[in-house]
């Protein structure tokens, strides 16, 4: 029989051993692979996407804790997605880490001082990936 302090933690523990679900938009086939290859070594269930307009689907169809958002993709670019995104599921606009090769595209920078958006400049570190995800998991579980 669970003693009060295991009942009261179990929960916890058994939530924080739950598969996180990321959502990863990227157009370019060779990158989106090894990051999803990557992430789902470290036990995360990963759905890809080659553009924001899947994105859409997506997003429509379930939730995420995480959405990893390249910000240069043909049909619906990140900074457009992550707006459809903002109109039809806010509550997914906090866990947006955006990727991009652009360092000092000014439109890619005035979107992001706006929205206050997580970036990852490419080429990145996978720690810096792991890291960022952790910020924004904590950051979702705070909130309430």
């Amino acid at each position: 029989m669970p003693t009060q302090l295991q009942q009261s933690i179990l929960p916890e523990i058994i939530e924080s051993m739950q598969t996180k679900r990321i959502l990863l938009l990227e157009d370019d086939e060779d990158f989106r692979n090894i990051i999803k290859e990557f992430l789902e070594s470290r036990f995360y269930d990963v759905v890809t996407v080659k553009n924001g307009v899947e994105g859409v689907r997506e997003i429509m169809a379930s939730d995420f804790e995480v959405i990893l958002c390249d910000m240069m993709m043909p049909t619906l670019p990140g900074d457009m997605f992550y707006l459809a995104v903002e109109r039809m599921r806010p509550h997914l606009c906090d866990r947006f880490i955006f990727m991009t090769g652009y360092k000092g595209d000014g439109k890619i920078g005035d979107f992001l001082k706006k929205i206050n958006g997580t970036i990852l400049t490419k080429p990145f570190l996978v720690d810096d990936l792991l890291e960022m995800i952790a910020f924004i998991q904590v950051r979702s579980d705070m909130k309430f």
